[in-house]
């Protein structure tokens, strides 16, 4: 199948309300633009340098979305045009994409990543730092980034039973903080192989890479 049908089969099978990212890691501007003829219009890098690359190449109406793990010191790069940032996992960070968002007269949208996975590998902070974070008053004080929800990945196995404990334990968090805090309402979690158990635990939005594009 091609790009323009496997992205309308996908979309066929999610609900409206939730918002397909394409991943586009290692895939060529043609092949984007192959999806972005079919509509879609979020995509998704987890490299800066390739994300600002192809977006100097690309059309502007693009919302680009930094899914993977987020070093600082590049954060420079991306915040003239970057539509969300899924996977903050320091606060040194939070505070680096509001000072570089300052430059540009923008507020950066990002989430939050929560460690939810066995895996020792997946970056994220625990539900505690969370809560810390957002009763932290220098947190309180960033004008230039907007927190509006969390994001998390789940462990890479076959069982399809601790995945949807982890999505759901997740999805539990992000409902009580919701009550608090009404701007979060984004919940990130879900990739090809586990989107469907995502959308049933809650997922607004979900990341899809191989199921669009093909293995690579």
């Amino acid at each position: 199948m091609s790009i323009a049908e496997n992205l309308q089969q996908i979309k066929n099978s999610i609900p409206l309300t939730v918002t397909l990212v394409a991943v586009t890691k290692t895939k060529s501007v043609t092949e984007i633009m192959e999806a972005y003829d079919a509509g879609q219009r979020d995509f998704g890098e987890n490299k800066i340098q390739e994300m600002v690359a192809k977006y100097e190449l690309l059309p502007k109406d693009i919302c680009w979305h930094m899914i993977g793990h987020l070093q600082s010191n590049k954060v420079k790069y991306m915040a003239e045009f970057v539509h969300l940032v899924h996977g903050v996992d320091k606060f040194k960070t939070l505070v680096e994409i509001n000072k570089q968002a300052q430059k540009y007269n923008r507020i950066i949208n990002c989430l939050l990543q929560v460690h939810i996975a066995k895996e020792e590998t997946k970056f994220g902070f625990s539900f505690d730092e969370i809560t810390a974070i957002l009763n932290n008053q220098e947190y309180q004080s960033l004008q230039n980034v907007k927190v509006i929800g969390l994001m998390g990945m789940a462990t890479f196995t076959e069982d399809e039973t601790q995945i949807q404990a982890e999505f759901h334990l997740l999805s539990q968090y992000f409902q009580t903080l919701k009550v608090k805090y009404p701007q979060f309402t984004t919940l990130s979690m879900g990739m090809s192989s586990d989107y469907s158990i995502a959308i049933m635990e809650g997922s607004t939005v979900i990341r899809v890479g191989s199921a669009i594009f093909g293995r690579r």
